[in-house]
């Protein structure tokens, strides 16, 4: 098989064309193709007014090794990678059960690979199952009746569950693992456009059925999964100076014995982070960043981004990346853009307000939302952060206070134009932009939620991001606050086996360890760790 890489045709280009340019780019005969498939789709729209796409095609050929060697010279003509997944190891007969705590995309990942070696985990769920859960989540937007252990971060599918349902990631992924996770969403009912188009989603309502498929798949293998069995506290054993994990105990008082546990943990498990120190495991604070979500009409990103093809079916609703280096050394910039989306309510400890975004698959609602954030470091935490690696939680707890109470102590989010942000006066009323968040917005300033340094940073970006796009800065644009959980405050820090670093037998993995930032890339360290695990188990060193 050849890949060819970056075949660039125009957007409205017949059918045809693309079988046409594979034939010219390789320069072969009709017969000499004997199929081909798009492996990626991208679109390059920097110039609005001639939107290119831009394949990457696996072609089988007659003759290969031929034509690789006549076109050896052309960089974007190369052997198409074996991207089948392949299993590192297989259970051994009486092999102990390893447990995986947290079912979000790493932990639920980390369970699917280990059942699918034979090694029967035991998955340790802390919320509901994800029907339930998503009955929780809605009556906490609607009624604003919060639920501490079922909510928007806690649940079975974790947080990403009521997000845009992004799977790209900018994470390097040599052993193409990111593959498996999109064959295995395909095969649980994503959308087969996920394999190629360059920025797959799926939307929260179509997660909901896919998790309950996987979750079928792990129980039919030999896995077991207990929901509503929130983890309160580790044994750790030391032997010979080297300390291991033991076991586990759940809130109702069950003791589960392990040697090998995955801490799957999401990065709102602030309670389960502070058992984890108390108990010595080694943790470090780590940089994260904290803002507001801003929302414009979506026609006026898709005209900025597309001009006269916006609305285009294959482009869809347009989304921005945006970054500004503040004169006051502070990094803006755009984050977990939704396009045609939600700004969405997601706290889950009582009186800490939080928001994030999220879209449905379809992403045709009528406003856009991103997180407009700010990069924080332990140095500004309260606290020593050296001596107390949980103080970037006591920041973002302080902030989502400062929130709840600007917004009235309602659960209703303190919102401000950006007219009125950027004047540093406080929003009585809204304007043309309606906000989108539930249980509602009170129009407030937002310069008591957020530290003074990102107030300024952000005053000097919004322009600068509006020079960038047309309208950005527009004085309706709403911004609500506040978004904290940009990724973990924390480091679960872990060495080159994947265990912790004092202690055997435990692996932190995905996004609340510190180690992704989003369904993907979560996804694809749950079965880095798994593998690890079962190396480990069957007396093989990792690589």
């Amino acid at each position: 098989m050849i890949r060819i890489h970056e075949l660039k045709l125009p957007l409205d280009h017949p059918e045809p064309a693309l079988r046409q340019a594979v034939l010219k780019r390789l320069a072969l005969s009709q017969p000499d193709l004997r199929d081909f498939a798009v492996f990626k789709r991208a679109y390059d729209a920097r110039k609005t007014s001639a939107i290119q796409l831009i394949y990457t095609i696996d072609a089988e050929v007659e003759g290969e090794a031929a034509v690789l060697k006549r076109l050896a010279k052309d960089r974007h003509i190369t052997p198409a990678p074996d991207t089948r997944y392949k299993f590192v190891a297989r259970a051994p007969e009486g092999a102990t059960r390893p447990l995986v705590v947290g079912m979000g995309p790493c932990g639920l990942f980390a369970g699917l690979i280990l059942a699918e070696m034979g090694f029967r985990p035991i998955i340790l769920e802390r919320g509901k199952i994800v029907r339930e859960r998503t009955v929780d989540t809605f009556r906490f937007w609607r009624q604003g009746v919060l639920d501490p252990a079922s909510n928007a971060q806690f649940g079975e599918g974790g947080a990403g569950t009521f997000s845009d349902g992004k799977l790209y990631s900018q994470i390097k992924d040599p052993n193409h693992l990111g593959r498996k996770v999109l064959t295995e969403f395909a095969a649980a009912g994503a959308p087969e456009e996920i394999l190629y188009v360059s920025k797959p989603h799926i939307g929260t309502f179509r997660l909901v059925s896919m998790i309950e498929r996987m979750r079928a798949k792990i129980e039919a293998l030999g896995g077991e999964i207990r929901f509503q069995s929130q983890v309160t506290d580790v044994h750790i054993e030391t032997t010979g100076g080297e300390r291991r994990i033991a076991g586990v105990t759940l809130a109702d008082g069950e003791t589960i014995a392990a040697d090998r546990v995955v801490m799957a943990l999401g990065h709102s498990a602030r309670d389960t982070f502070e058992m984890l120190h108390n108990r010595g495991v080694y943790f470090e604070p780590k940089p994260f960043s904290i803002g507001v979500r801003i929302e414009h009409p979506q026609s006026i990103i898709d005209a900025a981004r597309f001009g006269k093809s916006a609305g285009h079916p294959i482009l869809g609703a347009a989304d921005y990346k945006l970054a500004h280096h503040a004169s006051n050394g502070r990094s803006v910039y755009s984050f977990c853009m939704c396009p045609g989306g939600t700004v969405v309510a997601a706290a889950s400890e009582p009186g800490r307000l939080v928001t994030n975004g999220m879209s449905q698959y379809s992403r045709r609602e009528r406003n856009a939302n991103a997180g407009i954030v700010v990069g924080v470091a332990p140095s500004d935490f309260p606290g020593e952060a050296a001596s107390n690696p949980l103080a970037g939680v006591a920041f973002q707890r302080h902030w989502e206070e400062q929130a709840y109470k600007a917004g009235g102590e309602t659960w209703r989010a303190p919102g401000q134009t950006v007219r009125d942000f950027l004047a540093a006066r406080p929003s009585d009323s809204l304007g043309s932009v309606v906000p989108s968040y539930k249980p509602g917005v009170h129009p407030t300033d937002l310069s008591f939620c957020l530290p003074d340094y990102a107030v300024a940073a952000m005053r000097e970006a919004l322009p600068a991001f509006g020079r960038q796009i047309p309208g950005f800065s527009m004085d309706d644009a709403v911004m609500t606050g506040v978004e904290t959980r940009t990724s973990s405050p924390v480091r679960m820090t872990r060495g080159r086996d994947f265990q912790s670093l004092n202690v055997k037998g435990l692996y932190p993995a995905g996004e609340g360890a510190g180690y992704a930032g989003g369904i993907l890339s979560a996804a694809v360290d749950g079965i880095k760790v798994a593998e690890a695990l079962a190396l480990s188990m069957t007396s093989r060193e990792a690589a």
